[in-house]
């Protein structure tokens, strides 16, 4: 299992840590700072899921006028371990 660390851009929260499986599941899914009940949901539901599939979910999906999200951040850091996987 490999541990992330992911430092997010353009939103607020700090930083997005998870492990990812060898095949590519997430565990312990974790953000700092950013809309609490709302990042910590989306760790639950998130829990035990495909890294890929999640990624497509949460792919561009704003937060008010930004160009981004926590949610689109994580996408990318999904994407971005993932390639790192292979």
């Amino acid at each position: 299992m490999k541990h992330v660390e992911f430092v997010p851009s353009g939103v607020c929260s700090r930083l997005i840590s998870f492990d990812l499986t060898e095949n590519g599941i997430i565990h312990n899914l974790s953000f700092l700072g950013g809309c609490s009940g709302n990042l910590r949901a989306i760790s639950k539901l998130l829990e035990g899921k495909d890294a890929k599939e999640a990624a497509e979910i949460l792919s561009g999906n704003k937060c008010g006028p930004r160009p981004t999200s926590c949610a689109d951040q994580l996408s990318i850091a999904l994407l971005q371990a993932l390639k790192e996987n292979l």
